[in-house]
């Protein structure tokens, strides 16, 4: 396995990369002898390699970037959700080859299991080295502790995929996962602190500390759910007033604008009827998008990070009212604090599954081995499924 020096030099390469050496030397805090006799064991075993001469702009000869190889490994990502299967392939750096869904036709783990080794195996991408599977719920070391939407407690379920496939399964909460992705990949990739805030059938919520997702089972508790954020809001399903579940479930909305105009509407029809004006529609977006903006000040005022991932599937409520959004963060914002910088992520599912598969290629640099001539970022068999 990788050194801790050998594994922050992957990492840095990976999220980085094309990167110059002297801007390597800076971040790990390496002389540059250091650094060459490092990244030498990574060129001879192909996982790195150096780009065309190139000027950073200063004086001096042009530098040579390091980058990961190309085409290096492919990876699934699948995130299991009530009643569908959201799958992706991605190269390294989770950048989206393939994209599926599928109904959920089962929802026993065994049941499960079958269903995403037959949807990774129909994704058609030669080489995966890894997959990662999220879900909503505690997760701890391979295992569900429990998911509430599929009723599961104790499931061994990251071991079930993997007998099925052959190859290394993830398992992770799909709120940690989704963090990870914004943090490696994503629109928080440079940020050192940022809440990810995710909206759509639930409502969710993630954090970013000092670089690092915080990892913790209250993550599958769905806390974030149900901060109070009106006073004179709908009742969410276990009976808080004005939660955030309540305010911005897409099914709260749906409900709220389906019972004010006395027929059924979903989501995208609110947000249609509201862009067109519809009173009802627009009364429901405004509170929503009201709502949305007290989450996002109470998130970066209580944990002094001043920086905002906005995800999920229901995301396209900012961008019809995002005004409204902004002026509910400045009147719970001290005006002497820190500008908020929101980020935007409008990849809907996607995002979810591209999280997942993040987790298993983080997984897959931690198992890089530089003592073997065998393909270091593979399992057995370099990755092929069965």
């Amino acid at each position: 396995m990788l050194s801790e020096s050998e594994r922050a030099l992957a990492r840095a390469v990976l999220i980085h990369g094309p990167i110059s050496r002297s801007e390597l030397t800076s971040r790990l805090g390496l002389s540059p002898p250091s650094l060459t006799r490092l990244v030498k064991p990574f060129l001879d075993r192909g996982l790195f390699v150096e780009l065309d001469d190139r000027t950073d702009g200063s004086i001096g000869r042009p530098v040579r970037p390091l980058d990961v190889r190309p085409g290096l490994a492919s990876f699934a990502g699948v995130k299991v959700a009530g009643e569908s299967l959201y799958v992706v392939a991605t190269d390294v750096r989770a950048g989206l080859l393939a994209y599926q869904e599928h109904a959920l036709g089962r929802r026993d783990p065994d049941g499960v299991a079958d269903e995403i080794a037959a949807a990774v195996r129909g994704l058609g991408v030669d080489q995966i080295a890894g997959v990662g599977v999220s879900l909503g719920g505690a997760v701890r070391d391979g295992r569900v502790e429990f998911a509430p939407f599929l009723d599961w407690t104790d499931v061994p379920f990251a071991q079930l995929v993997e007998d099925r496939l052959g190859i290394p399964v993830s398992l992770e909460n799909d709120l940690v996962a989704l963090a990870e992705a914004e943090r490696w990949f994503g629109l928080g990739r440079g940020i050192p602190g940022f809440a990810v805030i995710t909206i759509g059938a639930g409502v969710g919520y993630a954090l970013v500390v000092n670089g690092q997702v915080v990892h913790s089972r209250e993550a599958g508790v769905g806390l974030g759910g149900h901060i109070p954020l009106s006073t004179t809001g709908p009742v969410c399903h276990v009976g808080h007033r004005g939660c955030a579940e309540a305010m911005l479930a897409s099914g709260s909305i749906a409900a709220q604008v389906s019972a004010a105009l006395q027929r059924p509407l979903d989501y995208d029809d609110v947000l249609r009827l509201a862009a067109q004006g519809d009173p009802a529609a627009t009364t429901v977006v405004d509170e929503a998008a009201a709502a949305l903006g007290r989450f996002v000040a109470l998130a970066v005022n209580l944990t002094l990070q001043p920086a905002v991932v906005l995800a999920g599937e229901g995301i396209g409520l900012f961008a019809l009212a995002e005004d409204r959004v902004r002026a509910a963060i400045a009147a719970d914002r001290d005006p002497r604090a820190e500008p908020v910088g929101l980020y935007v992520d409008e990849s809907g599912f996607s995002a979810w599954a591209r999280g997942a598969a993040t987790i298993a290629i983080q997984d897959a640099v931690d198992r890089i081995r530089l003592d073997e001539r065998a393909p270091v970022l593979l399992s057995a068999d370099a990755g092929a499924i069965t």
